[in-house]
């Protein structure tokens, strides 16, 4: 079957490379038994692989059960998976199989594992590692299987740090790993899926097909969407219901994208601990350059007020008091070679240039403004990240939606 061919059965619509390389791993480890770990934010459409897996496997015709871990409650979580007996704990009326029992021959998909008690990835691994498990009240060891592939929205490396995840299980769970891909990172795919999505509500909801405009089709291309491909259908069809007008331009659409900033001003970020630090110390940084440069710029004015209006002062100047006077002349934009001469033990300076290109050079550098500060940063960041919006927006704190007003309005290309 080729990827087109998945694509068409499963409903997966793009054609980004990220997303088409997933695809294949899936249907590579298909005809394995090999246990698969599927990561990647949420709302990425994760739930769908492991579908694609069971039904390119020899186990296709055997039972796929999809267990959501982090809504059942811990206390129970074990009698879901692993069954019980009758009279084990208090309610259990009547002896119940298990998931691992009843998909015996077949595939369990494991979603959000990361969310599963200590003592239940126990339980797992030893199923995992040999395929027995023990129901809950129970001392008969039973024998099942399953292939099973797990998935979860959470940085598995630092739940094990913080020992909220067995390092031993993330190995055994890992055996072959597959990357979902946010959806700013498959953005040729965004305006498809934004079209199926429309024609999908139109459908349902017996109204015309909701089209945008071009600028809109940019803006909702470089959106920054945290609820990725879950986020992108709300909003499709928030627009679907409640907007009269079929044709949707660049403000109604900006009504529907939610921006959490709360200033236009290039910040950074600081939404945990460790970024609230850096924030800081860069602030506190920013903030004393500023005032330095500040106190320089008054320095070299009230140096060359002295020297334009004393010009009668007998003081002796040293070769590198000479060299100071010339390079400061240069900083306020004069010609130390043309408008300067200075005596070295001899006798005292002759000025020679005008004191209101001096001052009106210092007016220049006291009067940057906020908004070439701002344009300033945000031409840096676009350098350092190469022109990628999405990066050069996050170190700057700011949505990709303002960081593309603020390109266009300051022109930078």
């Amino acid at each position: 079957m080729t990827l087109q061919e998945i694509k068409n059965r499963f409903g997966i619509i793009g054609s980004s490379p990220l997303l088409d390389r997933a695809i294949d791993i899936a249907k590579q480890v298909a005809p394995t038994d090999l246990t698969v770990l599927i990561t990647g934010e949420s709302g990425t459409g994760k739930e769908v692989f492991p579908q694609i897996i069971h039904a390119l496997s020899a186990r296709k015709h055997g039972q796929y059960i999809a267990v959501n871990c982090g809504a059942i409650p811990e206390g129970t979580i074990d009698s879901e998976l692993f069954g019980h007996e009758k009279g084990s704990f208090t309610g259990a009326h009547e002896a119940r199989k298990g998931y691992f029992e009843v998909a015996n021959g077949g595939t369990i998909f494991l979603d959000e594992v990361a969310e599963m008690p200590m003592a239940t990835q126990a339980r797992l691994l030893r199923v995992l590692e040999s395929g027995e498990f023990i129901k809950v009240g129970s001392s008969k060891v039973l024998k099942t299987d399953v292939r099973v592939v797990a998935a979860t929205n959470v940085n598995i490396q630092q739940a094990i740090e913080k020992g909220k995840f067995r390092e031993d299980l993330y190995y055994r769970l890992n055996t072959v790993p597959i990357t979902v891909p946010p959806i700013r990172d498959r953005k040729q795919d965004i305006y498809l899926l934004f079209r199926k999505f429309a024609a999908d509500f139109s459908a349902k909801y017996r109204m015309p097909t909701i089209k945008l405009d071009a600028e809109a089709e940019q803006i909702l291309t470089n959106y920054y969407f945290q609820g990725n491909v879950r986020q992108l259908k709300n909003i499709t069809e928030q627009i679907s219901v409640i907007e009269k007008t079929r044709d949707i331009n660049a403000d109604t659409l900006l009504k529907y994208l939610p921006n959490n900033q709360t200033s236009q001003l290039p910040v950074l970020a600081n939404n945990s601990a460790t970024s609230q630090n850096d924030f800081s110390e860069r602030d506190i940084l920013y903030k004393v350059l500023f005032d330095m440069k500040k106190d320089l710029t008054d320095l070299k004015k009230v140096v060359v007020d002295l020297i334009e209006n004393d010009s009668q002062m007998n003081h002796d100047f040293q070769p590198e008091n000479a060299t100071i006077i010339k390079k400061l002349y240069q900083d306020v934009g004069g010609n130390p070679e043309t408008t300067i001469q200075l005596g070295y033990n001899t006798s005292a300076p002759s000025v020679l240039s005008k004191k209101e290109d001096a001052s009106k050079t210092i007016e220049v550098e006291e009067n940057l403004s906020l908004q070439e500060i701002e344009e300033d940063m945000i031409k840096k960041a676009l350098t350092k990240h190469k022109g990628k919006r999405k990066n050069a927006a996050k170190e700057l704190g700011i949505s990709e939606r303002t960081l593309y007003r603020k390109i266009n309005e300051y022109n930078i290309k």
